[in-house]
């Protein structure tokens, strides 16, 4: 029997997984897809927000500052890649500067102590491909980005290191109660568990429904983005955000944390929670706005679009809590700003473990430290197409990925058999061509690697293969503004 059952590896499973890592329990992920970070901690903006970013007296304005304090430890320890960027909120009238105002007041309630309202030349000296119709701004020193999708992989390969089991394509079909465990049912075994941790992001409300929890609803929220190349990295220094609405931080102009341009995402409300499509119509709504910040973008350098769904929860703030059934925590309605906030969480929740009577002995062996795969090339690598040397055979000749690179995702402690999960460990197949030169050669290494047949290896993973709808890209291409 386990501790501790965490439903769900996405960002906040992960984090809280990792953390409990550290004590002398046995611990279980129970995750329904076939790797992890496959939903919304993939499909984000990916943007370590400032502590002004969540309303005074909410856990989002609690955690997010905290969360943001913990990332340069957490880059030093796991390699999944950050940056230290800063951010400009972005306003073009006496309006916008109001709210600009209540942003800054809200930062210095939450304890932000990097916050400047700046004008004029200072905003040109920072941006200066900045709309030049933009009046003033609020200057976030402390905002960053991040790989999202690599710190989930590096928060979870971390935790299996110091003894977490996880257990993919294990979707959770009901629980029971019985005495003082859980009976956790799933489509491919039983699980008994003493506390069950639910973070299950969209589905959250489900799960919690399962033990008769049932005073919130999950409302299930698509940003659409477009991602472009690194030919345009140079047009942004910071993330730039407008004054944000009813609806949410608004359209985001950024670099990710590999150099790609990034515009998005929308907010619209949707009823299927696995519909990640992208549509042009919505598209060219996110451009126009995008255009408001950095009007000069190329939309020729488009790569493709994407969209991720946000668990935004009914109660209007993060849900983190034991519930009325002992033993049983919710973390939930982790919608934006929950990757900032993630490590602040799990820190949260093992202190939610210990007051409700878990017993947290830290382990003497515990080992904070994972090694990167993704490997820096400078201008001076040597490496070349059907190098005999693996560490200087380009597979990927985009994003100059090699053999030894994909070699070492397949081998570490997460089981991955598809071109996706490599492309999320390797950035095989994000480059300009989108995988076409690649996708086959990274297949074979696949096939070699783990011995089983070519015909075996899917693109998207067997729990996720069908590919979403898109907008079509050469559309996106020749629009005109």
């Amino acid at each position: 029997m386990y501790d501790v059952i965490i439903i769900g590896s996405g960002v906040v499973g992960a984090a809280i997984a990792r953390k409990l890592s550290r004590y002398d329990l046995n611990i279980g992920i129970l995750e329904k897809e076939d790797d992890v970070a496959t939903k919304a901690s993939k499909a984000n903006s990916g943007i370590v927000h400032g502590g002004y970013a969540a309303k005074y007296g909410t856990l989002k304005g609690q955690l997010c500052g905290i969360g943001n304090k913990m990332y340069k430890k957490l880059e030093k320890e796991l390699n999944f890649g950050y940056r230290q960027t800063g951010a400009l909120v972005i306003g073009f009238d006496e309006s916008d500067e109001k709210k600009i105002s209540e942003l800054y007041e809200n930062g210095l309630k939450l304890g932000c102590n990097d916050l400047e309202v700046i004008r004029g030349e200072k905003l040109k000296e920072i941006e200066p491909n900045l709309n030049s119709e933009v009046k003033v701004a609020l200057y976030a020193k402390s905002v960053g980005v991040a790989s999202p999708y690599e710190f989930v992989i590096a928060l979870v390969e971390n935790a299996i290191t110091n003894g977490v089991e996880l257990k993919l394509e294990h979707e959770v079909t009901s629980i029971e109660k019985v005495e003082d465990k859980f009976i956790i049912h799933t489509n491919k075994e039983d699980v008994e568990a003493r506390y069950i941790i639910n973070a299950a992001g969209v589905n959250s409300d489900k799960i919690s429904n399962m033990v008769g929890i049932n005073y919130f609803k999950i409302i299930p929220k698509r940003g659409q983005y477009i991602l472009m190349g690194k030919e345009q990295g140079h047009l942004v220094n910071t993330v730039i955000f407008q004054v944000p609405t009813d609806k949410g931080k608004g359209i985001l102009v950024t670099t990710t944390y590999h150099g790609n341009f990034m515009i998005g995402p929308n907010a619209e409300e949707v009823s299927n929670i696995d519909d990640v499509s992208t549509t042009t119509e919505t598209l060219k709504d996110v451009i126009t706005a995008a255009r408001r910040s950095i009007p000069d973008f190329n939309l020729r350098g488009a790569l493709t679009s994407f969209s991720g769904i946000r668990a935004v929860s009914s109660t209007g703030d993060f849900i983190i809590e034991e519930s009325e059934v002992k033993r049983f925590i919710n973390v939930a309605g982790i919608d934006s700003p929950g990757l900032t906030s993630s490590p602040a969480i799990a820190q949260m929740v093992l202190n939610i473990l210990k007051k409700s009577g878990l017993s947290l002995e830290e382990k003497k062996n515990f080992n904070p430290y994972r090694k990167g795969i993704v490997v820096k090339k400078d201008n001076n690598f040597n490496g070349k197409i059907d190098d005999k040397d693996s560490s200087k055979n380009i597979i990927c000749r985009c994003e100059k990925v090699t053999e030894a690179e994909i070699i070492d995702a397949i081998h570490r402690n997460i089981p991955i058999n598809s071109t996706d999960a490599i492309k999320r460990r390797t950035r095989a197949g994000m480059g300009t061509c989108q995988g076409s030169f690649c996708r086959n050669r990274v297949k074979a290494i696949i096939s070699r690697e783990l011995n089983i047949p070519l015909e075996n290896v899917s693109e998207r993973g067997s729990s996720s293969s069908k590919a979403p709808v898109k907008a079509d890209i050469n559309i996106i291409r020749k629009l005109k503004y």
